[in-house]
């Protein structure tokens, strides 16, 4: 048997314009996820903490109307952040609309840059919490939404 080679397909770099519809999949892109509406007018979303402590959430921020310069106070439990609109808040809401939780917070409530983190917007109450997965795991541990089988074990 002989060795063949086999020429490389490569698509031209010059062509028709390369817009979103042109990349893999084509078509149109598919809608990025918004937050979701829960009851009483809370508005639901997840984010991520970053390096520097922030939590970013556009749709979240655009709910709340929180504008940079905004003042917030905070408070921290176990797994969870608090933050609301106050005009003697000692938190800034920075240019790129988020909220910057302090290093000493952070670590009292045990986040970690990188924690992904449940939001809920009260609208009405001009107020987000931050809540950990480990506090949702927890809330629906002692509010089971599945019936147990028999035996014990869900």
């Amino acid at each position: 048997m002989t060795d063949q080679l086999i020429a490389p397909v490569i698509p031209p770099a010059a062509g028709p314009a390369r817009g979103r519809a042109a990349q893999a999949g084509g078509g149109r892109p598919l809608p990025l996820a918004g937050p979701l509406a829960g009851p009483g007018g809370t508005v639901y979303g997840m984010c991520r903490i970053d390096a520097s402590g922030r939590l970013t959430s556009q749709a979240i921020s655009h709910v709340l109307d929180w504008r940079p310069g905004d003042r917030l106070t905070l408070t921290a439990d176990a797994g969870v952040v608090v933050a609301r609109r106050d005009p003697h808040g000692m938190v800034i809401v920075p240019a790129r609309c988020a909220v910057a939780i302090p290093a000493p917070l952070r670590h009292r409530c045990g986040l970690r840059s990188g924690d992904r983190v449940l939001l809920a917007a009260l609208p009405r109450e001009d107020t987000l919490a931050a809540c950990t997965f480990m506090v949702v795991d927890q809330a629906l541990r002692t509010h089971p939404l599945f019936p147990r089988r028999a035996g014990g074990r869900s």
